[in-house]
């Protein structure tokens, strides 16, 4: 009955992220706690969740394929590599990252990445503030931010829509279908690269994956379906209470 009961947990958490996914973001903060409370170890849990949500950016990234356009200071060739290139230094530190340090570092990402969400449009206007003020971003400050976000994104999902989101503001893109565009190519790329050193790690729990993609995935399609039913405003904050009590939790475990 346990088993069955996680097993509900697991699919609700996945079904609700791939949801939540496709609408505003924030599905991670739901996987990971699931995975954690139902016995899988921290770091585990981190890469069996994000090989869960994979699909779901990669087809946000096809969705958007025809409005793609790289950012100032950034050819789309740099992009993809540094995405690449971050994405495996993130993941490969995950792999050297003892469970105890993690599950005491996961309740301090989670309030980043909540905090993240929370003051997201804040945080974008901010990064377009600043390139009025700023409009030539040299190609080496485009290149590290790129590299930073993308080492971040391999090494803890929560909060990365929002990081590339300001970034690519910040960078001088104005146009939100573009910025979407490489937000969801950013994250698959990485996301990708991340899940593949994730599996010769051995840190990927694959039934439990599987299980989570498939609910994922379908949580994601009748996410995109019904997205215009549900108050923006509403949503945020349900995804940043959901945020703060999963980090309160953590905190809470120590």
């Amino acid at each position: 009955m346990e088993n069955l009961g996680h097993l509900a947990l697991l699919l609700a958490a996945a079904f609700t992220a791939g949801t939540l996914n496709a609408v505003a973001g924030g599905g991670s903060f739901l996987t990971l706690p699931a995975l954690v409370f139902t016995g899988v170890p921290p770091v585990i849990a981190n890469a069996t969740g994000t090989v869960a949500l994979l699909p779901g950016y990669i087809a946000g990234a096809w969705g958007f394929k025809d409005d793609m356009q790289s950012p100032p200071g950034l050819s789309m060739k740099q992009v993809v590599a540094l995405s690449l290139i971050g994405g495996s230094a993130g993941a490969a530190l995950l792999l050297f990252t003892p469970d105890a340090t993690f599950r005491k570092v996961v309740p301090w990402l989670l309030l980043a990445a909540t905090a993240m969400f929370a003051f997201g449009p804040q945080l974008r206007a901010w990064a377009s503030g600043k390139n009025a003020d700023h409009a030539v971003t040299s190609a080496a400050k485009a290149a590290a931010g790129m590299l930073i976000v993308a080492i971040y994104g391999g090494y803890f999902n929560g909060g990365l829509g929002i990081l590339l989101l300001a970034l690519f503001g910040l960078l001088g893109q104005t146009s939100l279908n573009a910025m979407n565009g490489m937000k969801n190519l950013v994250s698959a790329l990485l996301t990708a690269i991340a899940v593949v050193i994730y599996a010769v790690g051995g840190i990927v729990e694959w039934k439990l994956a599987f299980i989570m993609m498939v609910a994922a995935t379908l949580g994601g399609y009748l996410g995109a379906r019904t997205a215009r039913k549900i108050a923006p405003h509403v949503l945020r904050w349900g995804i940043v209470a959901t945020g703060l009590v999963m980090a309160g939790l953590f905190f809470a475990r120590g």
